[in-house]
């Protein structure tokens, strides 16, 4: 078969490999959409792991079936997830499942950007997920990636009638405007340093787009009837970003760190300031299998509209472009890798 193996972010190359074999009670999956994602072209994470096959967010069809199998067969339309958890542990039982040492150390063989992949025992358990009459592949590379971002607002308590201020509008801010919106949001603003993915904010929901150069906290207090955002959404590893959010928030906010720096970043904060408004700090990782339930709904009722956000549908062999386009991080929004073309 064919896969896309990862050197670094403007080396990926498309090399032969053996189909997986499957165990008893495992299962093959052929990929039919398997999207980028933003951590796919974080090099810093990336390249010490490489050469790899990377892609996570994938949706395919099971092909065949291990005979342990009694939930799922051939034919049958799938999301995967690669990460599961174990269930059991002090974290899964205190609802914090991405701190679990199993979900770290799981994943799916060889990974999306391939033709086929082999699902292991533990993740056929819990991690596949049957695809809903009338849901696309396309549409299914979106649960994983939306299931990060609900898991995200509801640790953050995001609730209607609050005002939101996404930092940076890359695919993973833009599903936070869309979600906010879709929870009653009073206000969206978002910001950027593309005016193209400035547009694309104002077309996933939000009311405001401001641009990252501009004096953000100003701007806010301008369009929020003087006040800052209830609640502001870090999607972006800019310091500056970091930054900006502690100087736009209103009295008892709460700031989400949605993204990661590079290591060692350190960030000088007023703790008297913070302490006096009341501020709250919270960070997500990852998702739960609950919380891909309840993407797969919003996606399912549309309640979270996702097809315009889709920029370039690529076969295998440009996925050195699509790893071009996404890194670039300025004429593309969300990047689908088709195996199967």
């Amino acid at each position: 078969m064919r896969v896309a193996k990862y050197y670094n972010n403007h080396d990926v190359r498309l090399e032969q490999a053996s189909v997986p074999e499957i165990g008893a009670g495992e299962l093959l999956v052929k990929v039919w959409a398997s999207g980028i994602c933003g951590s796919d072209v974080m090099e810093w994470y990336r390249i010490k792991k490489a050469p790899l096959v990377l892609g996570h967010e994938i949706a395919g069809e099971i092909v065949k079936a291990g005979e342990l199998v009694t939930r799922y067969k051939p034919g049958d339309r799938v999301f995967v997830s690669h990460h599961v958890p174990c269930n059991t542990c002090r974290h899964c039982l205190s609802g914090f499942h991405t701190a679990c040492d199993t979900l770290a150390s799981t994943n799916f063989d060889p990974g999306g950007f391939a033709e086929y992949l082999r699902v292991p025992r533990i993740n056929v358990d819990r991690g596949v997920f049957l695809l809903p009459d009338g849901m696309s592949y396309e549409e299914g590379t979106f649960i994983e990636p939306l299931a990060c971002v609900w898991r995200a607002q509801r640790l953050a308590g995001m609730a209607a009638g609050k005002s939101v201020l996404v930092l940076g509008s890359g695919i993973s801010g833009l599903l936070h405007v869309a979600l906010a919106r879709a929870l009653g949001a009073a206000r969206i603003m978002a910001t950027d340093i593309s005016g193209f993915r400035l547009e694309a904010a104002l077309k996933a929901g939000a009311n405001n787009a401001i641009h990252a150069k501009e004096n953000v906290p100003e701007r806010v207090l301008q369009v929020n009837d003087g006040q800052g955002a209830d609640l502001v959404i870090i999607c972006t590893g800019a310091m500056r970003a970091m930054e900006q959010a502690f100087q736009c928030t209103q009295r008892g906010a709460t700031i989400l760190i949605f993204a990661p720096t590079e290591p060692g970043a350190c960030l000088p904060l007023d703790v008297n300031d913070i302490w006096k408004k009341g501020i709250t700090i919270t960070t997500s990782y990852g998702a739960s299998p609950v919380d891909i339930t309840t993407s797969m709904e919003l996606l399912r009722f549309g309640r979270v509209p996702v097809q315009d956000m889709i920029t370039h549908r690529l076969g295998l062999d440009e996925a050195a472009k699509g790893f071009a386009l996404v890194a670039e991080a300025d004429k593309s929004i969300k990047v689908i890798i088709e195996p199967q073309r």
